[in-house]
């Protein structure tokens, strides 16, 4: 996980210049294994956020607003009857372990003072927090262990706190690169950032794989097969690492993908990754872990509320083409009606030599000269003149069939399209109101049932707003709805359009008011188009653009699906740097 010994390292040292001496105000508990503590210092309030959870562990100030219930778990209710008013007089932490440990100076009921301890452990679905008397013995924690659970460190009230089993790994702090490069030697024959994460105390495997990379030149090598260069410049890649950590000259990264998700984070610069991922540097590690989670529980959050659209989007989708496969392979036999055209002739031509009665009948085909006699089965009830008559009805139905089942088609694949286009749109939401009115999109074509009360108005949200280097306001759909008003309603004939070809995307327009449009602009639209499109995460992707006035309303009438005609073709790449530096509403 990222939240190494070495990052904890760091905000410990952050955290102690910032709260130490500082008194605990407030505790609440948001969710059932995270704590909030509102702590008054001299350099300020701060709210302190500690989380337990398996998923994202960890602790650091936020600014972000949490939740209060009205009744607090007992936990909560423990935790402020023992440090409400508490002095913090000391933030440890053992080596490199994964553990930070918050000493406060209390009073308790016999008005002595004492020093109860918080220990907050960072260690995946083991993670815990643990309130610890001033005799070391637990008084609770967040989550209790018991003997079934774990037999090697069962956490109950009334036990003994004892330290998580110390790992016989070397500690940057105090081993030197020449004790770190023989233990590497010394130990299994497996790639060198692994066997870097074996010997080194409180580092992540990103961190290890960083070591590697500069040791070996961005390749991979096992430990047998290490050259004298390789272990020379492992030795000088370490010595700096060193030297930045004693100086505390490392800084908060965060590292975030061409869309802006954040990925990882660690205390300094990364270059395995060459372009695919972006540093990202902030103020405080605090700062970094604040945004890095709020971030990734947005993501998690917009998932889970968006899992019934998702759903009805892959049934809908998934009747459609079964529909489609069907009317298809009825099509297919429609076009065949010729045959049966031909059949009702030859028995017509015939009548005098058949009979009521007979199966079959061999007749010569005068539409092919030379060709053998044809096979025509009949229906023995019927006369040969009605036997004809039967396949010319034949032909009439598939030849109606054929002209409906083309329409049906083609209504079927603007259908599928359009739901290509909604899975797009509800991909790229970021925003509940977003989510709301792909609904309503839903509900307006009877795809979904209307949840809205009657009365209320629901938030229309502004397309999102770009201004391009040259100056040019650049307009951007969050949705189809949105992309039918800006192209089709608010955008003049002159303005400029954009879109992925052949993708499900974004209507991009460009408000050209009368001016010529310069290549810069044109290129920064296109990177705009594909950026907001089903091919955000592809390499390099075709765009068309024309003026508005070629631009007109699919026959399907679907939501956001257009025709247009002439145009021209760009191929660009999905920049997502360049669309946050020009975006000026989000």
């Amino acid at each position: 996980m990222p939240l190494d010994g070495l990052f904890l390292n760091r905000l410990k040292n952050e955290l102690t210049g910032l709260i130490l001496n500082g008194r605990v105000d407030k505790i609440h508990q948001p969710a059932k294994e995270t704590i909030v503590i509102a702590m008054r210092a001299q350099g300020g309030n701060h709210k302190l956020l500690i989380s337990a959870s398996a998923s994202n562990p960890r602790l650091h100030f936020t600014a972000q607003p949490q939740d209060n219930p009205k009744s607090p778990p007992m936990f909560c209710m423990l935790m402020r009857k023992h440090l409400t008013g508490a002095k913090l007089v000391d933030i440890r932490q053992v080596g490199l372990d994964r553990i930070l440990q918050f000493d406060f100076e209390t009073v308790n009921e016999m008005g002595d003072r004492i020093v109860m301890t918080l220990a907050v452990e960072i260690m995946g679905r083991h993670s815990n927090i643990i309130l610890i008397g001033s005799d070391r013995r637990i008084v609770d924690s967040v989550k209790r262990i018991n003997d079934e659970m774990s037999r090697v460190r069962p956490i109950l009230p009334g036990m003994t706190y004892t330290l998580v089993p110390a790992q016989d790994r070397l500690s940057l702090f105090e081993a030197t690169p020449a004790q770190m490069i023989e233990r590497v030697q010394a130990g299994p024959d497996v790639e060198l950032s692994k066997a870097l994460l074996q010997a080194l105390e409180g580092v992540s495997p990103l961190v290890c794989r960083e070591i590697a990379h500069h040791a070996a030149r961005g390749a991979e090598v096992i430990v047998s097969k290490l050259t004298d260069e390789h272990f020379m410049r492992l030795k000088f890649y370490l010595s700096q690492l060193i030297d930045q950590l004693s100086a505390n000259e490392t800084h908060p990264t965060m590292l975030v993908d061409a869309a802006g998700k954040p990925k990882d984070f660690t205390f300094l610069d990364i270059n395995q990754y060459g372009h695919a991922l972006v540093c990202r540097s902030y103020d405080t590690y605090s700062d970094l872990l604040d945004h890095f989670y709020n971030e990734r529980d947005r993501i998690d959050r917009m998932h889970q509320r968006s899992a019934d659209l998702l759903k009805l989007l892959v049934n809908l989708a998934d009747r459609t083409s079964r529909k489609l496969a069907a009317q298809r392979e009825e099509l297919k036999t429609s076009t065949e009606r010729e045959q049966l055209k031909i059949y009702g002739d030859l028995i017509n031509s015939n009548l005098y030599r058949l009979e009521k009665g007979q199966k079959i009948a061999s007749l010569e085909n005068f539409y092919q000269e030379g060709s053998p006699a044809v096979e025509i089965e009949l229906d023995p009830r019927l006369t040969p003149s009605q036997n004809a008559q039967r396949y010319y009805a034949q032909y009439r139905k598939a030849d109606t069939a054929e002209k409906k089942l083309r329409a049906l088609i083609e209504q079927g694949e603007a259908e599928q399209q359009y739901f290509e286009s909604v899975f797009d749109e509800l991909s790229r939401a970021s925003l509940e109101s977003e989510l709301t009115a792909i609904r309503t999109e839903l509900a307006a074509g009877g795809y979904l049932k209307r949840t809205a009360k009657r009365g209320m108005k629901e938030e229309k949200l502004p397309p999102l707003r770009f201004l391009s280097d040259d100056g040019f306001t650049i307009l951007c759909g969050r949705n189809n709805t949105q992309n039918d008003s800006l192209t089709l309603k608010e955008s003049r004939n002159s303005d400029l359009w954009f879109h992925t070809q052949k993708i499900p995307g974004s209507h991009v327009i460009v408000i050209t008011e009368g001016r010529k449009v310069p290549d810069r602009t044109l290129e920064q639209a296109c990177a705009i188009a594909a950026y907001h499109s089903k091919a955000r995460e592809s390499g390099k992707v075709l765009v068309d653009y024309t003026e508005v006035r070629n631009v007109w309303k699919h026959p399907s009438g679907k939501p956001g699906l257009v025709l247009y005609e002439p145009y021209q073709t760009a191929v660009v790449l999905p920049d997502g740097e360049l669309v946050q530096r020009l975006a000026q509403n989000r």
